[in-house]
């Protein structure tokens, strides 16, 4: 029997496993769905079969800094379940997945998972943890950075990461921006960053409300300018007042060393990622009907 592709990603489905590692299974099963994973079961490859489609919004953000903090890479590693991604397995796993990254230089998942990693592949590396664990997990995000100046990084529990570059200023600094950053979640560096669209839009649904109050033209227009740079304000870093002092805005606090910021990245477990809600009351009267 022909292996297709079609079949290659049906096993990967199934099983985690990779295109690679499928794919040779395939072909020594002649194209045998049940006995490809049944073969990649015996190999320590697919215990994971039909834990690959199962939602991992858990996990880690893991960070890895190179000795001259020139350097930084943050990955993010996903579990099943808050209870795995607390699993020393998991966390040893996630850091040499990060200080892999770091190592190597790549700037993506997939090449990622094809770096060596004690004696197999990463990919090979997160199948046998997940045989090991019995969670699907999943190495979903890369970032990284580098910068002549200063570099930020912070970890909140595990869960929320960044890594921030600035020009001028001091480690210590660097770090007080990223834990800035962590916990007011600024969308843009500066108004100057926010595209115009997104302005022009705000500024729409802004005199929408004005317009409601019945006063001059003259009058609404000062009052949509005030609220437009207070918006802008709360969503740039460098308007936000600063996580420490809120009488000190970043700007202000950047001004007082000389400092500005180039860039700046924000990872947090499970973003984007839709989760599974679970009602105990409905399962159980589903068990009850019998449906």
């Amino acid at each position: 029997m022909a292996v297709t592709a079609a079949l290659v990603k049906e096993l990967r489905e199934r099983t985690g496993a990779g295109m690679m590692e499928c794919k040779k299974a395939l072909v020594e099963t002649d194209g045998d769905m049940d006995a490809a994973v049944e073969l990649m079961r015996k190999t320590g490859l697919a215990k994971a079969d039909k834990k690959a489609s199962r939602v991992a919004a858990e996990g880690k953000v893991m960070q890895a800094i190179s000795s001259d903090r020139k350097r930084a890479v943050m990955v993010e590693v996903n579990s099943e379940t808050d209870f795995v991604a607390k699993d020393a397995n998991f966390n040893a796993f996630a850091e040499a997945v990060a200080l892999k990254a770091l190592e190597s230089g790549v700037e993506d998942v997939e090449s990622l998972m094809a770096e060596r990693l004690d004696g197999s592949t990463v990919e090979e590396a997160r199948q046998a943890l997940i045989a090991k664990i019995g969670e699907n997990i999943q190495i979903r995000r890369l970032v990284r950075s580098t910068t002549e100046g200063a570099l930020g990084a912070y970890v909140h529990g595990g869960k929320i990461g960044v890594l921030v570059e600035l020009e001028g200023g001091d480690e210590e600094l660097a770090h007080d921006i990223a834990l800035h950053i962590a916990a007011m979640n600024p969308e843009f560096v500066s108004h100057e960053d926010v595209p115009a669209e997104i302005i022009a839009r705000e500024k729409d649904i802004l005199v929408a409300q004005a317009e409601g109050s019945g006063k001059p033209a003259e009058i609404i227009e000062k009052m949509v300018s005030g609220r437009l740079r207070k918006h802008l304000a709360g969503i740039t870093l460098l308007g936000q007042p600063f996580v420490k002092d809120g009488d000190l805005t970043v700007d202000k606090l950047l001004g007082q060393s000389g400092a500005s910021v180039k860039g700046f990245k924000r990872l947090v477990v499970g973003e984007g990622i839709e989760k599974k809600q679970e009602n105990f009351a409905d399962e159980v009267m589903q068990q009850v009907s019998g449906n």
